[in-house]
């Protein structure tokens, strides 16, 4: 079990994000947010960024470098600095830095890691795997929660187990499309149109696709593989789309819940809430926090959002995604264990309409990290 750092220094904390998913650009922006809004006066920042071909570099502590700019999308490459590598060393957890024919460099003892990751290889369990090994303290779910909330095929199958209200799917894995095709198709076509075909291990939107026709499903399932082999169709589901935070509890206390957040879409510009909505045309969407609910179905949101939480093992934050249906049912979605974190995202903002600001809020999965033990738990 590794220890608290000591208090004649500042905890150090190491951001890691870019990554090899969809989604290095959406990971790069969370971290300028985080390296804005961290308090340089309780935590020695080493920022860290993953190339898409997962090389770790030394990254600039500038956020306005990995901000999104006029629909310019951040990347890490390897030109951004020099390699970095976590070396254990003597009980120690430290980032050293690799030049060309020169001895290794020590950049940093590591007292704590933020991995500002989204998608595969970052937010699937992965990284957190590495992490374990390592034996250092990280913020966030750990490898089994990472994983399933990942892949929407298991997710659904554990929420379902817990007794939590899913909507109706069906699942399509390469083989399923390459040899039962009708098979496939007809187990879609049971679920009702419209439908929504997507990766089943991706997020911000990435390849999806919303069916009205049959006759386009195969190109929303080439398109969904562009993403991911694995494919995920979902039944449309009429309702507003609504999301909750959550954040783990201190010492052993129960997770917490914000108020709900309402995501309203233009849909003479975006058939639904895409990547280009999410992220390029932020005047096509509207995101209402607290969300306009009433009091009984908020209460409901909140519990259903936490029962989420702790039926994946979350640890540290997740922000749950579901539908709230004109006869007022609560249906997830999902659920994001590394939802979106800039200051504009949706998990600070409706923390923030909770009454916890951003800073605070970074704060809080900080010492949360910290305080969870390492290794089986």
């Amino acid at each position: 079990m590794s220890e608290q750092p000591s208090p004649a220094r500042k905890t150090r904390v190491a951001l890691l994000f870019g990554g090899r998913s969809g989604e290095h650009a959406i990971s790069a922006a969370t971290a300028a947010g985080v390296l804005r809004a961290i308090d340089r006066d309780v935590y020695d920042v080493v920022p860290v960024g993953i190339t898409r071909d997962g090389r770790w570099v030394v990254a600039a502590d500038e956020p306005e470098r990995w901000e999104i700019t006029d629909g310019r999308l951040p990347e890490v490459t390897s030109d951004d600095g020099a390699e970095v590598v976590l070396s254990l060393t003597a009980g120690e957890r430290t980032l050293r830095v690799l030049e060309p024919g020169q001895v290794p460099g020590v950049l940093g003892e590591v007292d704590v890691v933020f991995p500002l990751l989204h998608g595969p290889f970052g937010e699937d369990g992965t990284l957190q795997g590495l992490l374990e090994l390592a034996d250092v303290h990280y913020v966030g779910a750990g490898v089994l929660a990472s994983a399933v909330g990942m892949d929407k095929h298991f997710m659904k199958l554990v929420l379902e187990g817990q007794g939590l209200p899913v909507g109706p799917y069906t699942v399509i894995l390469p083989r399923d499309w390459e040899t039962r095709r009708e098979e496939a198709t007809a187990a879609v076509a049971r679920l009702g149109l419209p439908v929504f075909v997507k990766p089943a291990r991706a997020g911000s939107s990435l390849g999806i696709t919303r069916v009205d026709d049959l006759a386009d499903l195969p190109a929303a399932v080439a398109e969904a593989q562009r993403h991911d082999p694995k494919v995920i169709v979902e039944q449309g589901i009429e309702g507003r789309e609504v999301e909750c935070a959550v954040l783990g509890g201190r010492s052993g206390l129960p997770a917490r819940a914000s108020l709900p957040g309402e995501i309203v879409v233009d849909h003479g510009a975006h058939a639904f809430y895409d990547f280009e909505a999410k992220y390029l045309d932020e005047s096509a969407v509207q995101l209402r926090c607290p969300a306009d609910l009433p009091d009984k179905v908020v209460a409901q949101v909140r519990s259903i959002a936490v029962r989420t939480f702790d039926a994946v093992g979350a640890e540290g934050l997740s922000r749950v995604d579901v539908f709230v249906t004109p006869d007022e049912r609560v249906i997830v979605n999902e659920i994001n264990t590394m939802p979106g974190f800039t200051p504009f995202s949706m998990y600070p903002r409706m923390w923030e309409a909770t009454g916890l600001t951003y800073p605070q809020l970074i704060d809080e999965l900080i010492q949360l990290a910290l305080e969870r033990p390492t290794g089986l738990r």
